[in-house]
């Protein structure tokens, strides 16, 4: 969805503010890892989308493709990336725009550029264009209205145009803000300031820019100040000007990190309050690829509570264009969103409405990809789980450590630790996996909770979740037939349970699809979002015992009796999933009772 649309859909709404977030891409594998997780993390604060630079002179052009199609098709925010005219010729203009158009991504933030590493003045490439107004032009005319494009404004004029007393003269700003406006005439359709700290200035630039006719949203750029030395060089490399207040502030105080980080945290919270009482409801924070200060801002101003992230699904929703009416997903990836996204990234149709009405049967095939993690990821599996395993009790007793938190990662889980919803039914998953019931997938029962609860709540304020409990874990041969021969004094209990070859046991038909959580909201169909179906089961039954030897038995020597352990399991245990439909009396543990 293009941005602007975001933008103009949120206006309806006189009080909301939106907020995004601006990344760059790191130079390190291990860097690229950590803003994933970071960017993990604070996406699930809603903002409107999140942008990623391109770096100077097009020295990050492949990084920069790679991580917006992660951006926007694993992370699910809405993608906004930069693009710049430096060292490009039209042909790699087009090759990037082509790239993220099959991408699904509508968001493209055109600039000039800055001039290539070690030189001072930026040069037209052979072939390529000259400023951010020919590369808007070049976007309209060869693909319509397909992107939302996004230029740059400047408060205080280009730094090209400010002179060196620090100040551009009246002629080059006013002739800077024709220039603004001739690339909104262009085909711009939002701008994004550059950095400011001078309040005041930012908001004579926007009545400026109204004087001339500029009518698009003009969103203001707050820089967050980490540190002093990067406070400097940033300010100085875009002739920014800082108010006298802030160097006072800030000069006692410079070889303090944390107290310039506290200020800076202050000084943001107070500029956007300004800006905000004046009547502009949106922000852009420039991160530095850091969260906490932008989530203390944002948790300042009111916009963002740690302890109430809301969410439109059980599950992110997608951002790609393709994708973006899926609302329905089997449970069984539940853990792995990832995984999910890449085995079904093909599809022509995704389910709407319900999972019935897809015709998409075909899942891409198992890779290495699957079962890759970030390497803050691995070495934490690799500390958790990669200790000598000496007995089924020793696997069954790392389940229980899981299920009760006392372990934050899992070979079946690409999230961290323990979901809010599993910590309802913690106690009772521990109690099962001593009992050899393996769990990797679970969900209590609700019946009718406010769709707002911080534990269950999806979908927004004003509607009821519903929830049949759900259990999916490993067991043997031996416990199953005695989980069976229980069942039948459990009639609202329905199970598939499948071997690493393909061996089925069920009580239900392949054709049977079970809705197992559902939303009621006001003035909307009723949502079901997460269904049971036996034939993705049996897709996913293959990863799910993949998990054992790839995630798992590979963190030990290859000759390790552990591994032969974990193995053997691999090879002997039957994975089954388990629904009560009665989710308004039932009790999916009481059939464990006496096992």
């Amino acid at each position: 969805m293009k941005v602007i649309d975001k933008i103009r859909a949120q206006a309806d709404h006189q009080n909301k503010v939106v907020f995004s977030f601006e990344f760059f891409p790191p130079k390190t594998e291990d860097g690229v890892d950590n803003l994933f997780e970071r960017m993990d993390r604070m996406v699930a604060h809603n903002p409107t989308f999140c942008d990623i630079t391109w770096g100077a002179g097009g020295s990050t052009a492949d990084l920069t493709l790679d991580i917006a199609n992660k951006m926007q098709n694993i992370i699910c925010v809405e993608t906004m990336m930069h693009l710049t005219c430096t060292n490009m010729p039209v042909e790699k203009i087009d090759h990037a725009l082509g790239t993220i158009k099959s991408n699904g991504i509508q968001n493209v933030l055109a600039l000039r550029g800055d001039p290539p590493r070690g030189q001072d003045k930026f040069v037209q490439v052979q072939g390529g264009f000259a400023c951010a107004l020919d590369l808007v032009k070049h976007i309209r005319s060869k693909y319509g209205d397909y992107f939302g494009i996004t230029v740059a404004g400047y408060p205080e004029a280009h730094p090209d145009v400010i002179e060196s007393n620090g100040v551009a003269s009246p002629e080059g700003y006013q002739k800077d803000l024709e220039y603004l406006k001739q690339k909104v005439d262009a085909g711009a359709d939002l701008i994004i300031t550059q950095l400011f700290y001078d309040t005041d200035i930012f908001l004579k630039f926007v009545n400026d820019c109204r004087q001339i006719g500029i009518k698009c949203p003009i969103v203001p750029g707050i820089m967050l100040i980490n540190n002093y030395k990067g406070f400097l060089r940033m300010t100085g490399f875009c002739k920014t000007k800082i108010p006298a207040e802030i160097t006072a502030a800030l000069e006692p105080i410079k070889d303090n990190e944390e107290a310039v980080k506290s200020y800076g945290i202050h000084l943001g919270t107070e500029m956007c309050k300004k800006i905000l009482a004046h009547g502009i409801k949106t922000l852009h924070l420039y991160t530095l690829n850091m969260e906490t200060s932008a989530l203390a801002i944002l948790t300042n101003l009111g916009l963002i509570e740690e302890s109430k992230i809301s969410r439109s699904l059980p599950w992110r929703r997608p951002t790609n264009v393709f994708r973006v009416k899926e609302d329905v997903r089997p449970i069984f990836w539940a853990n792995r969103p990832t995984s999910y996204i890449t085995r079904t990234i093909g599809w022509e149709q995704y389910p709407r409405g319900r999972w019935g009405d897809s015709h998409n049967a075909s899942y891409g095939a198992l890779s290495d990809y699957q079962f890759m993690r970030p390497r803050a990821s691995d070495k934490k599996l690799h500390e958790e789980w990669a200790t000598p395993l000496k007995s089924i009790e020793d696997i069954q007793e790392k389940f229980k450590q899981f299920c009760l938190g006392k372990l934050r990662s899992s070979p079946w889980s690409e999230l961290d630790g323990l979901q809010p919803e599993t910590k309802i039914i913690n106690e009772q998953l521990g109690k099962i996996n001593l009992k050899g019931f393996l769990t990797i997938n679970s969900q209590p029962a609700v019946n009718g909770e406010r769709s707002d609860s911080p534990s269950v709540g999806w979908g927004g304020a004003g509607g009821y979740v519903y929830q049949k409990a759900y259990l999916e874990f490993f067991c043997s041969m031996e416990k199953l037939n005695a989980l069976i021969e229980n069942s039948s004094s459990f009639t609202s209990l329905t199970y598939i349970a499948v071997n690493k070859g393909g061996s089925l046991i069920s009580n239900v038909s392949l054709g049977n699809v079970n809705a197992v959580t559902w939303g009621v909201f006001p003035a909307k169909e009723i949502i079901q979002p997460t269904v049971v179906d036996p034939s993705s089961f049996m897709v996913w039954k293959d990863e799910a015992f993949e998990i054992w030897s790839r995630s798992w038995a590979n963190l030990y020597p290859e000759d390790d009796s552990s591994k032969k352990l974990l193995e053997e399991v691999q090879s002997s245990y039957y994975l089954v999933s388990l629904v009560d439909n009665d989710y308004v009396n039932g009790d999916i543990f009481a059939i464990f009772a006496d096992l």
